[in-house]
């Protein structure tokens, strides 16, 4: 039997991994992604803004791309890698529309699907769903990042109700959320609350001159004695097992989503480099241009490869957080050095917004520090080998 053709863009054969369906899924979410994003990202980045963010969610829950690894209340239902696919295709147009997707899902969906009461449920999820309502995730603080155990916001009891005060910084979303679940210290412990966005005493204030994420909007969230009635909070969970259980679902979306900006910054440079010509010749003929292709697509088709891994292992419940740990450190890491080898083969070209490599490598700086730093995915690895905690 002949060995199939080989193909740059699956040298791998990957693609046999996939269902019909998980193909389908792809395709659905890469063809959104090419017809509404592609074409404006550039001047949104340029310009700071995702305009008609609210449209585009609305589009993103026709596609069942919100929550649509949550089941029912209008969720898809569709399997961990089929999200992990979506994802992918999403980052390979922007972090920040994957950002988008990512917070909206696993983390603001994620937390009311799994922690929080029928009626929670039932208010909410559905109209996350289908993008009507966008939801935000407080739980970093402006003085408060890896160590989310020291939190200062504060829910405490009046009556039958919760007070709460404090602050959020570096929100997803949170100045166009319905929405928000915050994540505060009372006196039995963290928990979770449920804040509509138009509560008195909440604000969300968009935060300003990023250098990255910017076709992403951005927000710091202020609690002035934000008084919520005593269904407002999470009922399923107390502790900080609760928001770190949602960041573990994020992370994985994030372990898909950094090899989708490596594979665009990927495609960029091998194009580029077949048409590029110095001293007589395209760039791609030249030794040092190939070693650099070559080391990229083998950085790139692994970190998918160890997508696909731990996606199955999620669809069989059998996937651990130090595992997430592994695969986000490993590539958003690899992510970044795939596209700034990208940006060599452009030369000067590469730092312009002509082209998609500079945009994606200063997102994946921030891809890199939220959802957990790259030392401290290095100490929950070394925790999990050695057995000994060095946070402390």
């Amino acid at each position: 039997m002949p060995a199939p053709q080989f193909d740059p863009q699956d040298p791998l054969g990957l693609d046999d991994l996939l269902g019909a369906e998980d193909l389908a899924v792809r395709e659905t979410v890469r063809k959104w992604a090419g017809d509404r994003v592609l074409p404006h990202v550039a001047e949104w980045y340029e310009r700071g803004e995702l305009p008609g963010i609210r449209e585009l969610a609305r589009e993103l829950g026709s596609i069942g791309a919100l929550g649509m690894s949550l089941d029912g209340y209008g969720c898809a239902g569709a399997t961990a890698v089929q999200y992990g696919l979506a994802c992918l295709e999403l980052e390979a147009a922007d972090s920040g529309i994957r950002s988008l997707v990512s917070v909206q899902g696993s983390l603001a969906m994620y937390a009311i699907h799994r922690y929080g009461s029928e009626e929670q449920k039932q208010a909410w999820l559905p109209r996350m769903a289908a993008g009507e309502v966008i939801g935000c995730f407080g739980l970093t603080e402006p003085d408060i990042g890896s160590d989310p155990g020291r939190m200062r916001t504060y829910a405490k009891r009046d009556g039958s109700d919760w007070v709460l005060t404090g602050r959020k910084m570096w929100i997803t979303n949170g100045s166009v959320a319905g929405v928000a679940v915050v994540w505060a210290r009372t006196d039995d412990g963290i928990r979770g609350f449920v804040v509509p966005t138009g509560t008195p005493g909440f604000s969300a204030p968009e935060i300003k001159h990023k250098w990255s994420l910017r076709a992403s909007v951005t927000s710091e969230l202020v609690l002035d004695d934000v008084r919520l009635p005593d269904d407002a909070v999470l009922p399923g969970i107390t502790g900080l097992r609760g928001p770190l259980s949602c960041l573990n679902h994020a992370r994985y979306g994030i372990v898909w989503g950094a090899m989708g900006a490596a594979r665009t910054c990927f495609e960029t440079a091998l194009e580029y480099a077949g048409t590029r010509e110095q001293f007589g010749k395209p760039i791609g003929g030249f030794q040092l241009t190939q070693a650099k292709l070559a080391d990229m697509a083998v950085e790139l088709h692994k970190g998918i490869l160890l997508a696909h891994h731990l996606g199955r292992r999620m669809d069989t419940g059998t996937l651990g957080p130090v595992q997430v740990s592994f695969g986000k450190l490993n590539n958003v890491r690899e992510a970044i050095e795939i596209c700034r080898t990208a940006r060599t083969i452009l030369g000067a070209n590469g730092i312009s917004l002509e082209y998609p490599v500079m945009r994606h490598a200063t997102n994946l700086e921030s891809v890199l520090t939220y959802e957990g730093t790259v030392e401290m995915h290095q100490l929950v690895l070394g925790k999990a080998l050695t057995g000994i905690d060095a946070f402390a």
